[in-house]
């Protein structure tokens, strides 16, 4: 199936790929581990399940799809809704249906929808050509038995030397404790004093600031100039369109009607159609734009979907 190659696709830049009307699939980090009992070592990747709850229409699937074939977004979705029946129909009688490099789709007794993801597959670009390896157990014991072994060969022995023993560095010694100490002693008074200095000087220039503080008159020539504030654009490849329109009038009377409702509402230009497009907003992070979608249609706009996009391009 042609489709399963664009999720897979997919799968390895977002962390959800929705296929609409059927569920989405997820991906998770996982660090690297070690499975104890056989000694394998496995590299970083990312854990693939399904959610079926997931099914609203956020535009990445139909647009990868609509780019890669060259094909309208509404011919796109209409290949997604054919795709996704005929895989209902082959579920609802029994049979098992493969994805490659995805995994396995299948109705449990209970006739709910179960999925079997590849162990293959590693969907994390960071952990590109890495792969598992086992490695033998370390023998420690048999390490510690040829130290073991080796010192009882070659024992170390260490023999003290009796020195003779000289008086006169005694008193040497004696000599070079006292000069430092009255060393130390002469430069405690030094620094006492240098304090004693800084400190006297410091309140003479507290005293002298007050003075002029007191004694300053503050006058304003002119009033402050305005401050203008300019907010920020909003930035981001998720937006969510309001709708598109071929006058441009109309475009900016619908831009002018979600203004007045409050919505962060913008003209993002026209689109490959010649269609003037007006977004509700512009998201940095596809689960926020996926949720505000989400409110979007069940109290704004039924129609409205996600577009991603970049626009600094």
């Amino acid at each position: 199936m042609q489709l399963a190659t664009y999720i897979n696709d997919l799968l390895y830049r977002y962390e959800c790929v929705i296929i609409p009307g059927f569920g989405a699939f997820l991906t998770q980090s996982r660090s690297a581990r070690i499975d104890a009992e056989t000694h394998t070592f496995y590299p970083p990747g990312k854990t693939l399940s399904f959610n079926r709850q997931l099914q609203t229409n956020d535009g990445l699937l139909a647009n990868y799809m609509a780019s890669v074939e060259q094909c309208s977004y509404e011919l796109a979705l209409q290949k997604i809704r054919n795709f996704t029946g005929k895989l209902s129909l082959q579920l609802s009688e029994g049979e098992t249906v493969s994805l490659q490099k995805i995994g396995d789709f299948f109705l449990n007794a209970e006739k709910s929808l179960q999925f079997v993801p590849v162990q293959t597959e590693n969907f994390s670009t960071a952990a590109f050509g890495l792969s598992s390896f086992v490695s033998p157990t370390i023998q420690r014991e048999v390490y510690k038995k040829a130290a073991e072994a080796l010192e009882e060969k070659a024992p170390i022995l260490f023999t003290p030397e009796k020195r003779a023993s000289r008086p006169y560095l005694k008193y040497a010694a004696i000599g070079l404790v006292a000069v430092a100490l009255s060393s130390f002693g002469g430069l405690k008074l030094y620094e006492r004093g240098v304090q004693q200095h800084n400190f006297v000087e410091k309140q003479k220039a507290n005293t002298l600031v007050d003075k002029q503080i007191q004694e300053a008159t503050f006058v304003l020539e002119s009033p402050l100039p305005s401050l203008n504030i300019s907010l920020p654009k909003q930035t981001g490849n998720y937006h969510i369109i309001a709708g598109a329109f071929r006058v441009p009038e109309n475009a900016q009377n619908k831009l002018e009607q979600l203004v007045a409702k409050g919505y962060p509402a913008r003209l993002i230009g026209a689109n490959r159609y010649g269609l003037h497009q007006v977004v509700y907003s512009s998201h940095e992070e596809r689960l926020e734009a996926l949720q505000s979608l989400h409110s979007i249609q069940q109290t704004e706009n039924k129609d409205a979907w996600l577009l991603v996009l970049d626009l600094t391009k």
